[in-house]
């Protein structure tokens, strides 16, 4: 399987990308190298290999919540860019 220059215009178009007819040629071969990788890939025999979302196993250290009460109030919301009585004021986003 390889992408020709027309595939990779017609790709710029939908995604909105205005490229120059030389990245074009940039993206035909770089987008054609990696199709030739999975090529590679898949000759390989996986039938025995269970699937995963990772190649490591990868653990989250997270440390217990702990509740304080911030001592000095007042200075902490005087520092805020904008606040309301004794709030953080900030843009809405939701209408």
């Amino acid at each position: 399987m390889s992408i020709s220059q027309e595939e990779v215009k017609k790709v710029a178009n939908l995604a909105r990308l205005d490229i120059t007819e030389k990245e074009e040629q940039e993206f035909v071969g770089q987008l054609n190298a990696i199709l030739e990788y999975f090529d590679q890939l898949s000759e390989l025999n996986t039938d025995e290999v269970e699937p995963t979302t990772r190649a490591i196993d990868v653990s989250n250290i997270m440390r217990t919540d702990v509740q304080k009460t911030y001592e000095d109030r007042e200075s902490l919301l005087d520092s805020a860019p904008s606040r309301d009585d004794d709030f953080f004021k900030v843009p809405q986003i939701m209408g």
